[in-house]
């Protein structure tokens, strides 16, 4: 049977991590407290991201941009996209 958490992305119990996807405190935070399905949304947007803005992870700057970013999307207020982003049609 697979681990459920109170995912806080969804707003409803759902299967949780099999391990902590980040280092740390808040990797700990993640493993305890997004689901599998919160987590790839988080991933889709940090893609979206990467993509729109030309981020580099290897830029200390960069990295510390996307981390702030994913403590608003999974933890916070939520992550905004960039200004004048259109999704691709599906």
């Amino acid at each position: 049977m697979s681990r459920m958490v109170q995912c806080v992305v969804l707003g409803r119990q759902a299967e949780g991590l099999a391990y902590a996807p980040y280092p740390g405190d808040l990797g700990v935070r993640i493993y305890r407290e997004v689901s599998k399905e919160g987590w790839q949304r988080w991933v889709d947007h940090q893609t979206m991201l990467l993509n729109e803005y030309r981020l580099t992870p290897i830029d200390p700057k960069h990295r510390q941009f996307l981390v702030d970013e994913m403590q608003k999307f999974l933890f916070g207020e939520g992550a905004t996209r960039p200004e004048g982003f259109v999704p691709p049609s599906a």
